[in-house]
């Protein structure tokens, strides 16, 4: 199905190559255009962005045509797009792509508010297009060995650490949206279940919005979760571990490395050993999964509906007050001198 002339909702013919753009070539997008180009049965059309530096980096990365409007990747005749544009241009862009009857991998988050995100689902399901939200973490194989080994188990608790350095391009957003909104989406993967409760901490150290959130969440199913995440630390750290009834799983995201303790005795020992961690590019492995779903007409990986269920829980964080500290007079007990 090509955006010229087709009905929306119709398959793709799945005997040619997949006719995608990209829109937006900042980092991501850039990314989305590399990889693009390396798949089978997709041709890259080109990529969109007003900027010309971004497109000229572009066409110097992957060769590909490139656009400063919508309207004129759209003309070309596309079948789906990604994406990768500013946040919150992402509502605009994607209900102009879903009106031409195209397949849509919107970068997350999925758009700068609920409704608009909400109002993004909507229109995909009226048009019969897949909506696809790029959770790409997901597709880290870190995170899929770990999804393997807590499968079936009676998860207790979560706790997640993503920190690193100040990014210069970040401005419009803070931690929870750029980075936590993540590991909620893995909280809610991992568990299966929503998220009901919700206990923020935030701080802005150095920059205008939160750079410091401490957030802990309980989920439907009882399972607590902590994430830790700032853009104070020098270096990039991405750790998660989950304990549940019979095991003790780590995971480093960034090394790719999953140990699992399990076997506990009463004389508190225990067996330790690294599980098996593939290694495909995450990037990679989240746009197959996004033409499959295309191609097929199936449920693609990360819907739309997570994508809102995710944002909101981000949103719940920023906008819920964090409680008052308790005072002298209400301390039980003497205090405690630390140090």
């Amino acid at each position: 199905m090509s955006s010229k002339g087709s009905a929306a909702g119709v398959k793709p013919d799945t005997k040619r190559a997949l006719r995608v753009g990209v829109i937006g070539a900042g980092v991501m997008g850039s990314n989305h255009a590399r990889v693009l180009v390396g798949l089978p049965d997709t041709v890259l059309v080109g990529v969109v962005d007003p900027l010309p530096a971004h497109r000229t980096r572009a066409t110097e990365l992957t060769g590909c045509r490139t656009f400063v409007t919508l309207d004129e990747l759209i003309a070309e005749g596309i079948d789906a797009a990604t994406i990768a544009a500013p946040t919150h241009l992402h509502h605009e862009i994607a209900l102009a792509c879903i009106a031409h009857g195209i397949h849509v991998l919107v970068e997350k988050p999925i758009a700068s508010s609920v409704e608009e995100g909400r109002d993004i689902v909507a229109a995909a399901q009226r048009a019969g297009v897949t909506l696809m939200v790029g959770h790409v973490e997901r597709f880290n194989p870190a995170v899929a060995a770990i999804k393997q080994a807590i499968s079936g188990e009676d998860i207790l608790s979560i706790a997640i650490t993503r920190v690193g350095p100040f990014p210069p391009r970040m401005s419009n957003v803070g931690v929870v949206i750029d980075l936590a909104v993540h590991d909620i989406d893995l909280i809610r993967w991992f568990t299966e279940s929503d998220i009901v409760e919700v206990q923020p901490q935030l701080s802005s150290a150095v920059a205008e919005r939160e750079d410091i959130a401490l957030l802990q969440f309980r989920t439907a199913s009882g399972v607590l979760a902590h994430i830790n995440t700032n853009w104070l630390t020098p270096f990039k750290a991405r750790n998660v571990t989950v304990a549940t009834r019979d095991k003790y799983v780590m995971g480093d995201l960034l090394t790719r490395q999953v140990t699992e303790c399990f076997g506990f005795r009463p004389d508190g020992s225990y067996s330790m050993r690294h599980l098996p961690v593939g290694h495909d590019e995450p990037l990679r492995a989240e746009l197959i999964a996004f033409f499959k779903a295309v191609s097929s007409g199936g449920v693609p990986a990360v819907t739309g509906d997570e994508g809102v269920a995710s944002l909101e829980i981000a949103i719940r964080c920023l906008e819920t007050p964090a409680k008052p500290a308790a005072t002298a007079a209400a301390r039980k007990g003497p205090r405690r001198v630390v140090g």
